[in-house]
């Protein structure tokens, strides 16, 4: 092998979600740029980021205010710990944290989105134990919910793949079944699951007693398959949750900053958890940086003497890290100006429309889904291929015709920059349609 980038890379470097054994005959990009939706090659090429690289992007790659942001912090400086210190830029940003949804005023700050998950549910599981609860030591996720790879968000995923090697050591949750799946926001079942929530809420009783928190994506299942559930689940859920004294945390990682058309997407709800965690677009993909915004409530129940049992300790040493605070203040400007939702709403209009003329196109799709930003739907496959491969054989194709179009098992999706310019999105569309067709075509499906 010739000692190049790729060869020195495959040499030492581990990639993350990945069979190693595939990059022999599949080997990684060299990427030597990148700005707005696309990845810049050193061949030359630009290939569309059709994922916003694992969903972080929100504002493209190479954003000059995100840059600026970055560059003025870093002449003043980089990074204090964040116990016992104040700094301006942590302060204006918890500021406009606490105005994304009230009452939720408090914030923790962590690492990544996994971190954020962990700070979330050791605070149920202590709140809890402070109130006189510590019988609830239980937590409840949904079916197809995924929430992160350290070990109480991945003990609180439902996702097989990545938890099953694990499984002898990380906590088993209570996994609620049946949801009310929806295709858009036009299906009956949007706005009123009240036909199947007799079911559900039958599951959750037995529960009631020995929980201490639920733990979901709202509305929308990244991991799982992009797949989209009815608000109105998230409305009796936040009922059920109040009622028998529940924590209700929702994970917006990937949901949070206008992907599913609204800011955050409890909204889709007009319901406030308990708990709301933030990472990826918070800084526009540019900083590991995560927060947890949390209800006063709960803050109020760790106020006391030291030593009191009412202390809660988690750290991280970059917690409330200076560059990824200052770099996410510019990202909430951005996010708040006037013309953004707008925006927002035209690129989910035309993802729309070139997503149902690629489904139609090629006749290789069923479960078709839209949401916000999102579109997926699964490979419709005979018996015989239903267990393959078949979408990272889709994967490939789509890679040498120029997107980045990265799967989730057999479920192909687009996911790109909240500002990816129309013809982006129509490059797209033809990309996808030509790999799905070629592959069909090689498998004869």
């Amino acid at each position: 092998m010739p000692d190049n980038l790729i060869s020195r890379d495959l040499r030492h470097v581990w990639h993350p979600c990945s069979q190693m054994k595939d990059y022999a005959s599949f080997p990684p990009l060299e990427v030597v740029g990148a700005e707005g939706s696309h990845l810049i090659l050193k061949d030359g090429r630009k290939i569309i980021d059709a994922v916003s690289s694992w969903w972080c992007k929100s504002l493209g790659h190479g954003h000059p205010g995100l840059r600026d942001a970055l560059i003025r912090q870093a002449g003043k400086f980089e990074h204090v710990i964040s116990a016992n210190t104040s700094t301006e830029v942590l302060v204006q940003l918890s500021e406009k944290l606490a105005e994304l949804c009230p009452p939720l005023d408090k914030v923790f700050y962590g690492g990544d989105g996994s971190t954020a998950v962990e700070i979330a549910l050791k605070l149920a599981l202590h709140a809890q134990r402070v109130k006189g609860e510590s019988h609830r030591t239980k937590f409840i996720a949904l079916e197809n919910g995924y929430h992160g790879e350290s070990s109480l968000a991945l003990a609180v995923s439902d996702l097989g793949l990545y938890r099953e090697p694990y499984d002898s050591v990380l906590p088993e949750p209570s996994i609620l079944l049946s949801l009310p799946y929806v295709s858009s926001s036009n299906d009956p079942l949007w706005s009123d699951c009240g036909e199947v929530w007799p079911v559900l809420e039958a599951q959750l009783q037995p529960w009631a007693g020995t929980a201490a928190a639920l733990i979901l994506e709202p509305v929308l299942q990244g991991a799982g398959g992009m797949k989209v559930y009815s608000p109105d689940l998230l409305r009796r859920l936040r009922e059920w949750t109040r009622k028998h004294g529940v924590y209700l945390i929702a994970d917006e990682i990937l949901t949070g900053f206008w992907r599913t058309g609204e800011k955050l997407a409890v909204r889709h709800a007009g319901i406030a958890p308990d708990m709301l965690c933030l990472s990826k677009g918070l800084t526009g993909g540019w900083l590991p940086f995560s927060a947890v915004l949390i209800d006063p409530t709960i803050y109020d129940l760790f106020l006391s003497d030291y030593g009191q049992g009412r202390d809660f300790l988690h750290s991280n040493t970059y917690s409330g890290n200076a560059l990824g605070a200052a770099v996410a203040l510019e990202a909430l400007r951005l996010y708040s100006e006037p013309e953004f939702p707008k925006t927002v709403s035209a690129l989910s209009r035309k993802m729309a429309t070139c997503w149902e003329q690629t489904v139609l196109a090629t006749g290789a799709f069923e479960n078709s889904r839209t949401l916000g930003t999102v579109v997926a739907a699964d490979l419709k496959l005979p018996a015989e291929l239903r267990g393959k491969r078949v979408g990272f054989q889709v994967y490939q194709e789509a890679m040498k015709q120029g997107a980045l179009l990265r799967n989730l098992g057999n479920t192909v999706y687009w996911l790109p920059p909240l500002n990816s310019a129309p013809a982006v999105i129509e490059q797209l569309a033809e990309i996808t349609a030509k790999s799905v067709l070629s592959v069909r075509q090689k498998l004869g499906f």
